[in-house]
């Protein structure tokens, strides 16, 4: 199983970037998606979740400036980050779940630097 996830950067304040985290080895379609950003120091916190039919949560600091996508036939999950603060700034992994088998697997993770 395989989870690649790219689109990390820097870029400054106020600035976008996009995300992207590919799969391979599991039936993507079938797996719940997350992506999830963590710092030193401190633990890994929710970015934003999209489920098996689409559904999606975010966490309370990024909604309404990210947004959380995904293409079943690329077996890609995306995240569209707009309006970047500097407190984005962290390690952004993406996670996969299937609950259904108790299975639940984690990218490498890709770094977001926001400059002020």
């Amino acid at each position: 199983v395989q989870l690649q996830a790219s689109g990390g950067g820097l870029v400054q304040a106020g600035g976008s970037l996009r995300l992207s985290c590919a799969v391979s080895g599991i039936t993507f379609r079938l797996s719940d998606m997350g992506w999830y950003r963590q710092v030193p120091g401190k633990q890994r916190e929710l970015v934003a979740t999209i489920v098996v039919n689409g559904a999606t949560t975010y966490g309370d600091s990024v909604k309404g400036r990210f947004t959380i996508s995904r293409n079943n036939a690329k077996n890609t999950v995306y995240l569209q980050m707009n309006s970047l603060k500097p407190e984005d700034t962290a390690v952004y992994y993406c996670n996969a779940i299937q609950a259904w088998r108790s299975a639940n697997y984690w990218g490498q993770g890709t770094q977001v630097t926001v400059s002020s």
